[in-house]
């Protein structure tokens, strides 16, 4: 099977309003591939993250996918994964993982969502 078939599983922050219209806005470009993707809300569940080998801090802190092959990767591998699988985003993916870019991005990523807990009094 093809693996950009096959289902992932997506740990979001369904207690952030940007994440959850970022994840309409993720299915709607990706039309019948969101069919693949497993959208997983953390909030309230630390015991499952940990079952699984997630730390809820960083599952609040950073996005987190699970691929095919049940392997997590986190922060900006995950969105890489996950726009890997739409032919729109493929260029995007590419980009972002440049390694001229990448460690802006990362920078840049970690500092917004530091800003946006920090505003929600969630750390």
């Amino acid at each position: 099977m093809d693996q950009s078939n096959e289902k992932i599983t997506v740990y979001y922050d369904g207690a952030c309003p940007s994440c959850v219209k970022d994840r309409e806005s993720y299915e709607k470009m990706a039309g019948k591939a969101s069919e693949d993707v497993c959208w997983f809300d953390i909030t309230g569940q630390d015991a499952q993250l940990r079952g699984i080998g997630i730390d809820p801090h960083k599952a609040m802190t950073e996005l987190h996918v699970r691929d095919e092959h049940q392997r997590v990767v986190s922060e900006l591998d995950a969105y890489i994964l996950l726009m890997q699988r739409v032919p729109r985003l493929k260029p995007l993916a590419w980009l972002i993982s440049l390694p001229v870019i990448r460690p802006m991005l990362s920078t840049l990523y970690r500092w917004m969502v530091r800003k946006r807990l920090k505003k929600t009094g969630r750390i």
